[in-house]
């Protein structure tokens, strides 16, 4: 398989795991066990603890897509509850016991954590630091389906930054990004307020920061062979399904 097929094939999925993970009530549960209130705390504290404990302003600007004010609050909310490493530490064990409860477990999931560390290995973190932080968060050895999961998470870190730096670079917001991509209901309900409208002329630049974001993520793919991007994509098809 060639590398941008490859890429093209592994993208949405890989992105719409992760968003079942992050949207699901049994993840939400886990945050209020572990002493977050409902809302948005254990949310950002635990996706964005791998960054430290940054300035909420400075977290939003790493993450870009979601508003302000709803990085800033879930930021501060969870502040009192646990330090940013154990947040994300705790985010980490919610993201492997999701795995376990919805990859099949007739997936080779040894083969896709073969595959899939060479490519978080042969990433260039540079301008992406929380995908940065994310591979820097460990990943057990003795739990290969959590492991899975967690390896999803950190490629779909590194997309979203990918994405952020290419939406930019195309001359686009993130809320203007947001809009074309999800319309202004959904916007809003990933914290923009009150999101304007965004001309069509501007729909071209967020096609375009598409096809750049697969370009920045093409170093990575270089590092399979043509044969293993064809049994990795087979391997997220499967884990993703």
């Amino acid at each position: 398989m060639e590398i941008f097929d490859c890429i093209s094939s592994v993208a949405r999925p890989i992105h719409d795991f992760g968003d079942e993970f992050m949207s699901d009530d049994a993840t939400a549960a886990i945050g209020l066990r572990a002493g977050f209130a409902p809302g948005r705390g254990f949310y950002c504290r635990g996706r964005f603890g791998v960054l430290g404990e940054a300035p909420a302003q400075v977290v939003q600007a790493v993450q870009g897509f979601l508003g302000p004010d709803l990085v800033i609050a879930g930021w501060r909310d969870g502040r009192s509850v646990m330090p940013p490493e154990e947040s994300a530490a705790c985010y980490a064990q919610a993201v492997r016991t999701w795995g376990r409860a919805h990859i099949s477990a007739d997936v080779d999931v040894e083969q896709f954590n073969h595959l899939a560390q060479r490519l978080i290995d042969a990433a260039d973190a540079d301008a992406l630091p929380l995908f940065a932080g994310w591979r820097a968060q460990p990943c057990p050895g003795d739990d290969p389906v959590g492991a899975a999961m967690q390896r999803i998470h950190v490629l779909r870190e590194h997309r979203g930054a990918c994405h952020l730096a290419a939406v930019r670079l195309c001359g686009l917001s993130a809320q203007e990004a947001m809009v074309i991509n999800l319309g202004i209901e959904q916007a809003t309900h990933y914290g923009w307020q009150e999101p304007r409208p965004v001309a069509s002329a501007l729909i071209s630049r967020r096609q375009r920061a598409e096809r750049l974001t697969d370009e920045l993520q093409a170093p990575l793919y270089a590092a399979l062979t043509d044969r293993q991007r064809t049994a990795f994509a087979q391997r997220v098809d499967a884990l993703t399904r």
